[in-house]
């Protein structure tokens, strides 16, 4: 499969068609999809000078609030815009009494702040490559305070030294089902570069990011990794005999480790730019 969490395995199309996929398994989305490290938001406070409370912040793709229960961690007021109303209802639930936080439905190119005061910082957490790049640089400037910063999180499945080859014999199951990728399983994470640097630094709307790099794993039984991989933008699309056929494979293979459990390995990679001009 895509060693992108969010990628289609089965089609290099635009993504915004298969971006509509996650509202249909909003409960699923909050049940499995993991969070991210704590040190990555102690890095964001730090690498953009915002270590007091009560600092403005613009989120682009709520999900359920796995990045948001980070941001209010750090005692900031959220404004979070996801534009699945499904994913939009469990995140006002689960997000409730955590702190300054109001979720909006609405796509991040169409919303309009009206009388907001500027944000001190934009923030997406691997939602960002959902965007139409010729809109969303320019309108991430235009949300900002003078000095305001853009952090864009990238997330990638990845396989260091030692890491599960579960992955890389899998790959099998999904060439027999038509939804390979033509990778040979996940790479290093020293192979995976920040992916949005080049196109932050050239958008004229900010200075030249610096980057932060996590790489950490989760252990999943087969219930768990299928339930994660309910909640994929390709193998949701996918044809209910493909899913059934990937999905016992994979339930078979798992059950028969000696752990009955698989280890996936993620990279976040925290990108952050302060606006120019």
């Amino acid at each position: 499969m895509s060693v992108h969490p969010d990628a289609d395995p089965m089609t290099s199309e635009p993504y915004a068609g298969l971006a509509r996929t996650f509202d249909s398994a909003a409960e699923l989305y909050e049940r499995a999809r993991p969070g991210y490290p704590e040190r990555l938001f102690a890095d964001l406070a730090a690498s953009t000078g915002l270590r007091t409370a009560g600092a403005r912040v613009l989120e682009v793709g709520t999900g359920t609030g796995q990045a948001t229960r980070g941001l209010l961690g750090r005692g900031w007021r959220v404004v979070t815009l996801e534009p699945g109303r499904e994913l939009a209802a469990v995140a006002r639930r689960v997000l409730a009494g955590r702190g300054d936080v109001e979720v909006v439905v609405s796509p991040f190119e169409r919303w309009a702040a009206g009388a907001r005061e500027p944000f001190d910082l934009v923030f997406a957490a691997t939602s960002w490559h959902w965007l139409d790049p010729r809109v969303a640089y320019r309108r991430a400037a235009e949300l900002l305070r003078p000095g305001g910063h853009l952090a864009i999180v990238a997330t990638e499945h990845v396989s260091p030294p030692g890491g599960d080859d579960f992955f890389r014999h899998v790959q099998r199951i999904y060439d027999e089902v038509g939804m390979g990728d033509g990778q040979d399983g996940p790479k290093p994470p020293e192979a995976i570069p920040a992916p949005d640097v080049a196109a932050i630094g050239g958008s004229g709307f900010f200075a030249q990011p610096i980057v932060h790099r996590y790489v950490w794993s989760q252990d999943y039984t087969a219930e768990e990794y299928l339930t994660l991989l309910s909640t994929y933008s390709g193998h949701i699309a996918a044809s209910p005999r493909q899913r059934e056929t990937l999905f016992t494979a994979i339930r078979d293979l798992i059950a028969a480790r000696p752990s009955a459990t698989v280890r996936k390995h993620y990279l976040n990679l925290l990108q952050i730019a302060r606006r120019v001009g």
